[in-house]
């Protein structure tokens, strides 16, 4: 991946970083003042939109987390596919450290979630939770250390978290799909089979994409799997074409990251923080649920992440990142453990339709888990780096 687009990338990962911590504070400010019955209002709003006798009539909480979420997952398909074509994903001996480490930091804490939650078969819905890592947060943190922190680093950070978001899109697409309609889904497949069909025709029109991407969505969205898979399957079907350095993929990208940075994760971190404090009390933490969520992102990621990197190192499949050490893999590990949106997006489906004091629970284990990853994250990587500064040309 060239310095100057992953400079690019990390400086808006750390103002979207900021941005995402004022927006869920906000959420957390007006859940707990007088003003928590219009946010609440707000938020279960209805919005319709119809075309004949078709239409979808949704809460303005299920917009943002239908729709909006399908254009973040849409980017990072993108980003996905860049880095498949010509990036750290490009070649095995590039991909194994941060698919290995990717792997552990999932399995370490669904199995720690499992083993707290196993006698409440309803809190057993939310083993995914603590799977996720939020590549912004991650990486706004990390980014606050600057050129302490070698480049190779980061990029192993970037790569790992896009790892870790396909882990999430397959475990939304296997286990939180409802029933489904085979008239949609036959729908969305023609969709499917036209936009792969522009694909290989090499079609340039981004409003040719845009349309078939927004049928795409409506008919995934009614078919019973989740519609932010469709953001997904659009983005592996924009052209790129690796010899030109500015192809169709990467000027999308280029447009769309900012709007995702500052626009699509604030409003989805404001819509879903949200956690009123009435009622809760330190003993709350002790419930099953968040214990499960705070255990599994601030132990189960930092475990599995180093531990199964430390392995793939030591069996010599792969090395370290440029200029690092392993105090730099430790801190990098604990960052892993801010789940916070994907995590809050993760938790939103699995209890979906259930008592709402589970979806409380989930957003207080992974506002306090990412809280806690991201202290320690950052307090070991300065530290370590407090000496130190690299060259942002190093990659």
């Amino acid at each position: 991946m060239p310095a100057r687009m992953i400079r690019s990338f990390l400086k808006l990962e750390a103002a979207g970083g900021i941005l995402l911590i004022c927006a869920a504070i906000l959420a957390l400010i007006l859940d707990n003042s007088p003003l928590h019955t219009y946010y609440n209002s707000l938020l279960s709003m209805k919005f319709s939109l119809h075309l004949g006798d078709y239409g979808l009539s949704k809460p303005l909480l299920l917009w943002i987390n239908d729709g909006l979420m399908a254009i973040f997952f849409f980017l990072v398909g993108l980003e996905l596919k860049r880095e498949i074509v010509e990036g750290q994903l490009a070649s095995i001996s590039q991909a194994i450290l941060p698919i290995v480490a990717a792997v552990g930091g999932m399995v370490v804490p669904a199995v720690i979630y499992i083993v707290l939650n196993s006698g409440d078969t309803a809190a057993m819905q939310g083993w995914a939770i603590p799977v996720a890592t939020d590549i912004a947060f991650a990486l706004g943190v990390l980014s606050l250390l600057g050129s302490r922190v070698p480049v190779g680093l980061k990029v192993f950070l970037t790569a790992l978290a896009i790892i870790d978001d396909i882990g999430a899109i397959i475990i939304i697409a296997v286990f939180h799909s409802g029933d489904l309609s085979m008239m949609s889904l036959a729908l969305a497949g023609l969709v499917m089979i036209l936009l792969f069909i522009f694909n290989r025709m090499q079609m340039r029109l981004v409003s040719v994409y845009v349309i078939l991407g927004m049928i795409l969505w409506v008919c995934v969205l009614k078919s019973g799997v989740h519609a932010t898979l469709a953001g997904v399957f659009l983005a592996f079907m924009i052209p790129m074409d690796g010899k030109k350095k500015e192809n169709m993929l990467s000027s999308i990208e280029k447009k769309l990251h900012p709007w995702v940075a500052y626009f699509v994760m604030p409003v989805f971190a404001f819509a879903n923080a949200g956690i009123s404090f009435s009622g809760l009390s330190l003993s709350t933490v002790w419930h099953p649920i968040p214990l499960g969520i705070i255990v599994g992102l601030f132990f189960g990621k930092q475990l599995g992440v180093f531990l199964f990197t430390w392995i793939t190192v030591k069996l010599k499949l792969a090395h370290l990142p440029p200029y690092s050490n392993w105090v730099h893999v430790y801190g990098v590990s604990l960052l892993c453990g801010i789940g916070f949106t994907m995590s809050l997006f993760i938790g939103s489906l699995a209890f979906d339709g259930m008592d709402p004091e589970y979806l409380v629970e989930v957003r207080l284990g992974v506002l306090i888990a990412s809280m806690l990853s991201g202290i320690a994250g950052y307090f070991i990587l300065h530290t370590c780096a407090k000496n130190n500064r690299f060259s942002h040309t190093k990659s």
